[in-house]
């Protein structure tokens, strides 16, 4: 990790570890709470390095790492708060905030000078719907893998919320692709061309089309249905923490 910046991001983490533990005993605000404070220290952290470096986390994998485990907190720390509906789904998401933090331990902290092409606000409504996308596609999954372990009424209460959630990723997938098409054209002349980030984006689009379609249109079992929205969120890891850090595509790492 670089600098004091790794004291705070670690913090943050801490915070989210214990608010995985808490959420296995008990549904209450005060995991909600935990969450958010680890978001701040986390922003922090972030705010240290963007001072160091002169510019914000967009670009290599460690930024990626670091901003994710900042939106992620926050989106669901405010969700847990304000939506009882969706505290089941605690241990998924702060298992998969562990999962960010300890990898942000090992990653690569040397920082890469922010291209012109950066220099656009398309950049930044595309990152924040991008990550608006993923929160909510990591909440669905969380209450999809809950509904699986819950019995009754409140089985059929955490499928519904899911559903609710998945539709809501795909509004904001859908300005993610719209906002970084119209960025494309303004840093690189092209709306569209078809590299490897933009293709998985566009297939977990289609695939989250899909399996809402399917929902609504052929007799789709309950467990198919969570296994359908996990999988959405398993494409959408992919396409965030994989595809932009092995493609040689010009706007690597923009996510």
């Amino acid at each position: 990790m670089m600098g004091s910046e790794a004291i705070w991001a670690i913090v943050g983490s801490g915070f989210y570890a214990l608010g995985t533990g808490l959420a296995f005993k008990t549904d209450s605000p005060w995991v909600g709470r935990m969450v958010l404070n680890g978001a701040i220290f986390v922003a922090l952290a972030i705010g240290l390095r963007w001072h160091a470096v002169g510019h914000g986390p967009f670009l290599t994998l460690y930024e990626i790492l670091l901003s994710s485990l900042f939106s992620l907190g926050l989106i669901y720390g405010i969700a847990h708060l304000l939506s009882p509906a969706v505290r089941s789904a605690c241990p998924t998401v702060c298992g998969v905030l562990l999962l960010l933090g300890v990898w942000l331990l090992i990653a690569e902290p040397r920082p890469t000078p922010l291209p012109a092409t950066y220099e656009n606000p398309w950049l930044w409504l595309h990152v924040l719907v991008g990550k608006l996308f993923l929160g909510c596609s990591l909440i669905a999954a969380g209450l999809a893998l809950a509904a699986a372990a819950a019995t009754g009424e409140e089985r059929g209460r955490r499928d519904e919320a899911a559903w609710q959630w998945l539709l809501a990723a795909l509004v904001f997938h859908s300005a993610m692709l719209v906002a970084g098409a119209v960025w494309a054209q303004d840093a690189w002349g092209r709306y569209w061309a078809w590299d490897p980030l933009e293709t998985w984006a566009f297939g977990t689009w289609l695939f989250m089309v899909a399996v809402l379609h399917a929902r609504r249109s052929v007799p789709l079992s309950a467990r198919l249905g969570r296994l359908l929205i996990v999988a959405v969120f398993v494409l959408a890891f992919l396409t965030f923490f994989g595809v932009p850090f092995v493609s040689l595509a010009p706007h690597k790492g923009a996510v």
